[in-house]
């Protein structure tokens, strides 16, 4: 858990320009001609221009301009922003489909019962998540691979937390995804990934909550070898499931 920030999503017209770089050269360094991307954007040279300005002003890409165009390269955020977009299409055009991410358990530096176990965030677990958290998260050091499709996550439907106020201070916002955690063939399927909008923590390390100590239901210890299965539900099945009412 973590101070509060604001959240931002990547402008669709930005989110096009970035699929357009990656589908040039990859997530590798290219060569990208202001001209060339206005083409295929169906915009002009100068609005292809604001956009990878944009694109490199929210992290997404790099670049390097030189006498005959810029050499773009896609950041890992960037990368993350385009999963996320992959993970939309496959849950729209495929079923079963399931976010696996795997690694080890490793040991937090303590916060995380003092956070779950703050008024303001106690009472939006308990009425959203249907529990109340063991004080306390299980951190998980994501491996070289989910560490790269941690960004499909954001293809899943989520219980947002929200930002709260105090005497004192503002507490930040917060979403959870409903996971199974595996652990030598052990299933534990209450638990929920929770993801400040502002962190310390990485990229490569989740936050795990359920209502028991997971370490002690599945038995692990630091360096221990955990699956997290992400549900598989996504936001597009869920629009479809508050709207109550199918196409006639």
């Amino acid at each position: 858990m973590a101070e509060p920030a604001a959240t931002t999503e990547t402008d669709p017209a930005e989110l096009a320009a970035l699929k357009h770089v990656a589908l040039v050269g990859g997530l590798a360094e290219t060569k990208v001609s202001c001209a060339a991307l206005g083409d295929r954007l169906d915009a002009s040279t100068q609005t292809a221009s604001r956009r990878l300005q944009a694109l490199e002003s929210a992290g997404l890409v790099a670049r390097e301009v030189v006498g005959d165009g810029q050499w773009v390269t896609v950041t890992d955020a960037g990368e993350a922003a385009l999963r996320g977009e992959y993970a939309d299409y496959r849950r729209l055009f495929e079923t079963d489909v399931e976010l696996l991410l795997g690694g080890t358990v490793t040991g937090g530096m303590g916060e995380g019962k003092h956070y779950i176990t703050l008024p303001g965030y106690a009472e939006q677990f308990e009425a959203r998540l249907g529990y109340e958290p063991f004080p306390g998260t299980l951190n998980v050091d994501l491996d070289e691979e989910s560490v790269r499709r941690r960004g499909e996550i954001a293809g899943v439907d989520a219980v947002p937390i929200d930002a709260w106020e105090d005497d004192d201070r503002t507490y930040g916002a917060a979403t959870c995804y409903a996971v199974t955690l595996v652990a030598d063939g052990e299933r534990y399927e209450n638990a929920h990934a929770i993801v400040p909008d502002r962190t310390h923590h990485d990229d490569d390390q989740l936050e795990l909550i359920a209502p028991d100590r997971l370490r002690d239901e599945l038995d692990l210890s630091d360096g221990d070898v955990v699956e997290v299965r992400v549900e598989a539900t996504s936001r597009i099945d869920d629009a479809a499931d508050r709207s109550g009412a199918g196409v006639a």
